[in-house]
């Protein structure tokens, strides 16, 4: 294994559920505590690090939309808010371990965070501060995952570090099936092709066209996200 980064600026996807860990619902203050300890392992290595956070953990737009008789785009709206709840959660944890945190929102909301401008975010990166950016693009109809490809793009991330449950990328549900097969490396046109469920189509599409690869990973073993870094064969990587 490298004892220096392969990455020098990271963009780390997470996603609502990872941060609820064993619980059904809300956030677990323990895996906070976990990724906020390894945030800063990585940091402490002089990476840059962003991180894009969804909300499917208190309200999944899409899915509430339907359940409540929402109109979608309310329902959407509702969700970016979840991701304000989990992105102060992570930074209170960061904080408390004195990493310098900025949450960046594409909503406006001055109380709470910093609304989004792309030359503040870069000053952000380059004082060595961790960015939580929250409210996915702004705009309904647009996941997280897409916020987190584009946030990527505009930020000159070198890769997105897709955090989940899993330890990587399989050919079904391996909860449900004890044969899904593993895959070590994929392209994005495969991905796109056998409809595997690592993000949704317009953010694979956005890395595919900017060549951004996304190593998914299982952020539940601790340590991984500096595993990843340093170039560690963990997960999956899609390029």
């Amino acid at each position: 294994m490298n004892k220096k980064p392969v990455y020098k600026r990271i963009l780390l996807k997470l996603s609502g559920e990872a941060l609820q860990g064993r619980q059904n619902h809300g956030i677990d203050a323990d895996v906070c505590a976990s990724l906020a300890r390894q945030v800063k392992e990585v940091l402490d290595l002089g990476v840059k690090i962003a991180l894009v956070v969804g909300g499917g953990n208190i309200f999944r737009g899409q899915l509430e939309s339907k359940r409540f008789g929402l109109d979608r785009a309310v329902g959407d709206y509702m969700g970016m808010l979840a991701t304000v709840l989990n992105g102060l959660a992570l930074q209170n944890a960061l904080e408390k371990l004195d990493v310098p945190t900025r949450v960046i929102t594409a909503i406006e909301m001055r109380a709470v965070a910093e609304s989004y401008i792309r030359r503040r975010a870069m000053r952000h990166l380059e004082k060595d501060r961790v960015i939580i950016f929250v409210a996915g693009t702004g705009n309904p109809f647009f996941t997280t995952d897409t916020a987190a490809a584009l946030r990527a793009k505009e930020i000159d991330a070198d890769v997105i570090l897709k955090a989940t449950k899993v330890d990587g990328i399989y050919s079904a549900d391996p909860v449900k099936n004890r044969n899904a097969k593993k895959f070590s490396q994929l392209k994005f046109i495969d991905v796109l092709k056998k409809n595997l469920k690592v993000m949704d189509a317009t953010a694979i599409s956005l890395c595919m066209d900017n060549d951004l690869p996304i190593v998914v990973f299982n952020l539940l073993k601790e340590g991984n996200i500096k595993r990843v870094v340093l170039g560690e064969k963990i997960g999956t990587v899609v390029r």
